[in-house]
């Protein structure tokens, strides 16, 4: 089975709710939106861009989130 990647577009909420490890990347980049009410709206890419992140910095972010849930073994990222 073919594995979900995170993307910019994934709402905030929805991702902490699947992904929870990808949160630790999230604070680890002072994306400390996890908790903010506007977490339940907002895209990854509106969080990051309302905190001053550029385009090379968000990718980098993404990237690292995707790696944390790869390294997760027999897992599918849906099941995490």
């Amino acid at each position: 089975m073919a594995k979900e990647k995170i993307t910019k577009n994934m709402q905030l909420g929805e991702l902490v709710s699947r992904y929870p490890e990808a949160a630790q990347v999230m604070l680890k980049h002072g994306l400390h939106c996890i908790g903010c009410h506007m977490a339940a709206w907002e895209t990854i890419e509106q969080g990051a861009k309302g905190h001053g992140m550029d385009d090379k910095q968000l990718e980098k972010m993404l990237k690292e989130m995707n790696d944390v849930l790869k390294k997760k073994p027999g897992k599918d990222l849906k099941e995490l």
